[in-house]
C-alpha cells in the first residue's frame, strides 16, 4: 500500500505516512459544492491511477485511491488531493 503525507494544504501529497487511513473522518472537496464530511471506508493503493485499454478501446478512466461513505448516504471514489482529514 503507497502511504501518503500530509502537505501544508492538510490535503494526502504523494509520499511518507498519512493521516488518512480507512476508518478516518474526512472533508471531501466536490468542486463547485464546497466539501462534504464523510469516513474513508477503503483504500485501493496500487490499483488506483491505471486506466484500462483494450485494444483501441477505452474501457475506464484511471481509478481513485479513496471510496468515502458520505455524511449525506452517498458513496464517492476519490484522490488523495480532494480530502482533508478532520
Amino acid at each position: 500500500m503507497n502511504r501518503r503525507t500530509k502537505d501544508a494544504s492538510g490535503t494526502a501529497g504523494d509520499t511518507g505516512d498519512s493521516r488518512v487511513a480507512v476508518n478516518v473522518r474526512v472533508r471531501v472537496s466536490t468542486g463547485k459544492d464546497g466539501e462534504v464530511g464523510g469516513t474513508v471506508v477503503e483504500d485501493f493503493g496500487d490499483l488506483a491511477g491505471h486506466a484500462v485499454d483494450i485494444g483501441e478501446n477505452h474501457i475506464a478512466g484511471p481509478a481513485r485511491r479513496w471510496a468515502v461513505a458520505l455524511d449525506t448516504g452517498g458513496l464517492v471514489f476519490v484522490d488523495s488531493d480532494q480530502l482533508v482529514v478532520e
